[in-house]
């Protein structure tokens, strides 16, 4: 009894052990940071006319599939562009994630009996989550605001147009809209048109988006489980259990021989 008590009490140490060994070199139970990304997304309403919805359009995420395009959009009256294109990525040796929405010759004819011409010869949202935090950023190519005035084209986060028509604010503009999520990723929005809607907007009510890049939070590095922390558990494992067996054989012995 006291053989197997030993037996027991000696197994059950190594596989405590091996387990804490292990358990530090395997990989945790959050997967790596996500992250998204689309060119185009529209719903909205028009005064007088039927609802437009569509999006989100070349969708790409770190689930798959990672890159996505789209040769042309119009949506008559709301809006038209040209070529997008849009990754998102994870690496998961560092755990970062990237992703990026980048729409050519975007029109907002949505927006035309407010403000005039709107529109861009591009625009680009990105994002990247590392394990120091999260940023965010747009980029704006030959971007025209009507008569709205020129803009930057890398504008601060969250820079707001105000649109007004006939002494009415029917909708707002927001550039480099960054959203802080409650699971700790960031969305960029590079333009997010929201008409305001109301019984007196000559517009009508609803959201435009174009490029669109979500990231994060970070995931962990990838675990030594995949390389030497495994065989440094294993090792240790084996280094508890030959001693045990060892110790067990010697107390067996004189019984044996008596």
């Amino acid at each position: 009894m006291k053989n197997t008590h030993l037996l027991r009490r000696g197994g059950l140490l190594a596989a405590v052990v091996a387990s804490v060994a292990l358990a530090g070199a395997a990989p945790a139970s959050a997967a790596p940071g996500d992250g998204s990304a689309y060119g185009v997304k529209v719903d909205v309403q028009l005064l007088g006319l039927d609802a437009v919805k569509a999006g989100p359009l070349a969708e790409a995420k770190t689930s798959g599939p990672t890159t996505n395009s789209l040769a042309k959009v119009n949506l008559t009256g709301v809006l038209t562009a040209g070529a997008i294109n849009t990754e998102a990525k994870r690496d998961d040796n560092s755990g970062a994630v990237t992703a990026k929405a980048s729409t050519a010759d975007v029109g907002l004819p949505l927006l035309k009996t407010a403000l005039g011409d709107v529109g861009a010869k591009a625009v680009e949202a990105t994002c990247t989550a590392t394990q120091k935090g999260v940023q965010g950023a747009t980029t704006l190519v030959g971007a025209s605001f009507g008569s709205a005035g020129a803009v930057d084209a890398t504008p601060a986060p969250n820079t707001q147009i105000k649109v007004g028509l006939g002494g009415i604010n029917v909708a707002t503009i927001i550039l480099n809209e960054q959203i802080k999520n409650s699971d700790g990723s960031l969305t960029v929005n590079a333009i997010h048109v929201k008409l305001l809607g109301g019984a007196l907007n000559p517009l009508g009510s609803g959201d435009v988006i174009v490029s669109s890049a979500t990231c994060g939070p970070a995931g962990l590095p990838v675990p030594l489980a995949s390389g030497t922390g495994l065989w440094i558990g294993l090792g240790l494992l084996g280094a508890i259990a030959v001693p045990v067996g060892i110790r067990v054989a010697r107390k067996r012995r004189p019984a044996t021989t008596a």
